[in-house]
């Protein structure tokens, strides 16, 4: 299994840097509908601001399975996570 299928992360390059797959997370704000499932989901990867509205802890994260159950579990599917070196969708998978 090579680093990019192993969307748990990995651990750190030596230098207290995260190795292994980074990705890209976006929350359309003009789609979520604030039900939190996202942030139940993985708690270290979404809040939920005053208004309700979902935002990704930061931006870009280590590839976790966490982060791709909440993507995949959104109900209006609000959240969009793409490869961050590459721009390649990982959730939802391009047509």
């Amino acid at each position: 299994m090579s680093g990019t299928d192993d969307v748990t992360g990995g651990g750190e390059d030596g230098r207290g840097q995260e190795s292994g797959p980074r990705w890209h997370v976006e929350v359309d704000r003009g789609v979520c509908i604030g039900s939190g499932l996202c942030a139940a989901t993985a708690p270290g990867g979404f809040v939920l601001d005053a208004a309700r509205q979902s935002h990704p802890v930061r931006p870009e994260c280590a590839a976790s399975d966490e982060v791709l159950a909440a993507a995949e579990g959104c109900p209006v599917e609000a959240i969009t996570v793409t490869d961050a070196g590459t721009g390649e969708a990982v959730f939802p998978p391009e047509e």
